[in-house]
This record gives C-alpha cells, sequence and structure tokens, in this order.
C-alpha cells in the first residue's frame, strides 16, 4: 500500500482520543497529525469520552486503561452495548502502559480491536489504523460479549462443551480418512 494512500486514508478520519494524562493526550494527537490526521478530539475521562462519541461521531477511538470516573474497560462495555449505545462498533485501539496479559484478555473480551502498549512508534499506531480500516472485522456476540469477529479465518462462533467430544472425534475421522 503506498504512502498517499495511507495518507489519504488517515487524513479521512475522525478520532477520539481519550486519556486523563494531557501530556499523553498531546503526544497522541502530534502522533496522528504527524501521520495524516486532520480530525483528531480529545476527552479526558471515561464520561467525556461516552459524550464525545454521542456528539461528534468518531471513526476511530484510542483509550487509555486508566481514567478518571469510568475506566477504559467499563468505557468499552458501555460502547459495546447494542440496543443501548448508539455506536456499539464503533472501532477501539486501547493505547495503555498495562502490559500484563490478563489486561490485554480483559480488554478483547470487553470489545477492544485491537491493543497498544505505551510508549508505541508512530508506526505501530499507523499498522493498528490501517488494520481497523482496511481490514475491519464485523461485530459478533459471543455469550456474553459483543466483540469483533476473531481473526482467525472460517471461525464463526466459539464451541460450547458438550460439542467439543463432537469435534475431537470428527478431527480424528478426517486424520483416519486423510491418511487412507
Amino acid at each position: 500500500m503506498s504512502a498517499k494512500v495511507v495518507k489519504q486514508l488517515i487524513d479521512n478520519l475522525n478520532i477520539l482520543v481519550v486519556d486523563g494524562n494531557p501530556y499523553m493526550r498531546k503526544v497522541t494527537r502530534i502522533m496522528l497529525m504527524n501521520l495524516g490526521a486532520k480530525q483528531v478530539a480529545e476527552a479526558s475521562d471515561g464520561l467525556s469520552a461516552l459524550e464525545s462519541i454521542r456528539t461528534m461521531d468518531p471513526d476511530v477511538m484510542l483509550l487509555e486503561w486508566d481514567l478518571p470516573v469510568l475506566g477504559g474497560a467499563e468505557v468499552t462495555r458501555i460502547v459495546r452495548s447494542p440496543g443501548v449505545f448508539p455506536r456499539p462498533n464503533l472501532p477501539i485501539i486501547m493505547l495503555t502502559a498495562r502490559a500484563e496479559r490478563h489486561y490485554v484478555h480483559e480488554a478483547m473480551r470487553a470489545g477492544v480491536h485491537e491493543f497498544l502498549i505505551k510508549p508505541t512508534s508512530p508506526k505501530a499506531l499507523q499498522d493498528r489504523l490501517i488494520a481497523i480500516m482496511f481490514r475491519p472485522r464485523q461485530m459478533v456476540q459471543l455469550g456474553k460479549y459483543y466483540v469483533p469477529a476473531p481473526r482467525r479465518a472460517g471461525v464463526r462462533e466459539l464451541p460450547h462443551v458438550e460439542e467439543l467430544p463432537q469435534l475431537a472425534q470428527m478431527r480424528e475421522l478426517n486424520a483416519l480418512q486423510a491418511v487412507a
């Protein structure tokens, strides 16, 4: 993909940056503007993020885990409430210093599309924006979670526990047929 196409794609995005730290909001905004973004709005806490989504209708939200009032995970869960919140399919990139595996898993279960660790590079941020816009994933209901469809090809939904023995038998049968 050419740099011109990438710049044009990012140029047309309306991006919301949500972080409780004004310095980090500024750094992220500057990074986005250097990538070509023209429309970057900011919110300093979870409640103002929800209000900004309702009023400005962003294309992408960059969200910090640790926020005043409502944390990033809570904001994501509220946004991912079809029938309750007006934009349940809004692409969300969690941009946080919380690098532990359980934070990543919780963020994915809450419904974020991408996860970036601070400090991040402009290239990593650009790659996530491109992934969201050029390879968008449909939102699906997996149990009680409303999340982006898994990236693995052919995955429609997670199997139920009672289906696992049948799936194992089918795999064994397919393996035997392939050998024969």
